[in-house]
């Protein structure tokens, strides 16, 4: 039986547009408030009640239950098994920061970020990044460069990168699909890293002699510890590739309003199998190399409170933006890429993909001929999770790990840019051309 869905009115967004709000502004205006989690768990929880209740009292049930169920639970798991994972291999040593070191560092994120999601891959080689140019007087620039390739840019190639290509995974984009994207992750990550290995060239000949010395005397080789953790990680991969309705016919995808599919919460062996991996990671991991990380569950928990709302407070706006598709006047594939690119920079790049999609979801009659993907044209589900992911380097609050690389480097004794020296002495002189350059050559 088909459920017919009541017109949304534009001000039921207001609540998903202070829950961004509030996670903009939050870390600048009241930073001491805002970086207690019980405090974030509030203001989500202030905001996604009354949503709720609103749903309900709409006949928006379902759709409430599909998000919470079907959306946040699949990606917060995720998101803590990767956590969890990545936070028990700790990389030990301190090697010559020279630019080719430097260089294969920055590389290997950006391989990483795509396995292990630009959160664990930050926080994976952070430190070891950190630990090797100690010696060097000018580091500002590493760290700068790190954001946008491994905890950003690197993470394009598959659902595991960056939250919102699960998202987007989730809606019915294969997990291979991501991978036809390959082209315009080596090239942005592929310039980036030409222009990173320029600058640090510069700024190593400018280095004291002092500091040169010191740095060739201390050398320890990188050493790996907690290795188990790649046979999880391999786990979780595998989950996600291979435990959906793709591979397993008795899955059934969940359809809103619908009763025709009522196997479809089979589909939660693929995050009992990643909570499974998490677990594993757990027991069988040295405590050591967990401290050695200084890992705590503060950033997970963050992440898990803040989205709540998130995910709650933005039915509406989503299902406005559906209904309303024709006319907000964004319809070809370079609108999407930097609409969905400047609220990236500014806002969170997940809730800002789903918003996208479900943009792209009410254009049924704009891109006749197209290939289908998700449920709307290719080259606009590309243009999304272009924009998403590579945008989401442009502030420090486009993308969670940023703010954390900021902390750890601030916490090494490293001067980082205020949040608007970033924009105009990074984002704007070397990101920005990067990024216009990728769409007048792969969307047109």
């Amino acid at each position: 039986m088909e459920h017919t869905l009541p017109s949304i009115p534009l001000w039921a967004s207001i609540p998903f547009v202070l829950m961004l709000a509030m996670i903009a502004v939050g870390p600048l205006m009241f930073n001491h408030w805002w970086e207690h989690n019980k405090n974030k768990l509030i203001v989500s929880l202030v905001l996604a009640i009354p949503m709720s209740i609103y749903l309900i009292v709409m006949g928006l049930t379902h759709n409430l239950i599909h998000q919470v169920v079907f959306d946040y639970l699949p990606f917060i798991i995720l998101l803590g098994a990767l956590f969890t994972i990545t936070g028990g291999i700790h990389l030990q040593g301190d090697i010559q920061a020279k630019p080719t070191t430097n260089v294969i560092f920055l590389g290997l994120g950006a391989i990483l970020a795509s396995i292990m999601g630009t959160t664990g891959a930050a926080m994976l080689l952070i430190r070891p990044v950190i630990r090797t140019n100690s010696e060097r007087k000018y580091r500002v620039h590493t760290i700068l460069f790190f954001i946008a390739i491994v905890a950003n840019c690197g993470g394009l190639l598959t659902p595991l990168g960056d939250p919102p290509l699960f998202l987007l995974y989730l809606r019915g984009a294969s997990f291979t699909w991501f991978f036809h994207m390959l082209p315009e992750w080596a090239f942005v990550n592929g310039i980036l890293l030409i222009i990173y290995f320029i600058v640090d060239s510069y700024y190593h000949k400018k280095e004291p002699k002092t500091n040169i010395v010191m740095d060739k005397a201390i050398n320890e080789p990188i050493k790996i510890k907690g290795k188990i953790n790649f046979l999880f990680l391999i786990g979780v991969v595998l989950s996600v590739a291979f435990l959906n309705e793709h591979y397993l016919g008795f899955i059934k995808e969940y359809t809103i309003g619908s009763a025709e599919h009522p196997y479809h919460y089979l589909g939660f062996i693929r995050e009992i199998s990643i909570l499974t991996m998490a677990i594993l990671s757990l027991v069988f991991t040295k405590k050591a190399y967990r401290n050695a990380n200084k890992f705590t569950w503060d950033p997970i928990k963050e992440v898990a409170y803040l989205f709540l709302g998130i995910f709650v407070t933005m039915v509406p706006a989503l299902l406005y933006l559906s209904q309303n598709a024709a006319t907000i006047g964004i319809h070809t594939a370079p609108q999407f890429y930097y609409a969905a690119g400047t609220l990236s920079s500014f806002l969170d790049n997940a809730p800002t993909a789903v918003s996208f999609y479900n943009l792209a979801l009410g254009l049924h009659d704009a891109h006749p001929g197209a290939t289908i993907v998700a449920g709307i044209p290719e080259i606009l589900l590309t243009a999304i999770s272009l924009g998403a992911v590579f945008f989401g380097a442009m502030t420090y609050i486009g993308n969670g790990p940023n703010f954390m690389v900021k902390a750890i480097a601030e916490e090494n004794e490293i001067k980082m840019p205020s949040f608007f020296a970033y924009i105009f002495k990074f984002t704007i002189i070397v990101l920005l051309p990067v990024y216009v350059l990728t769409q007048l050559i792969f969307l047109h």
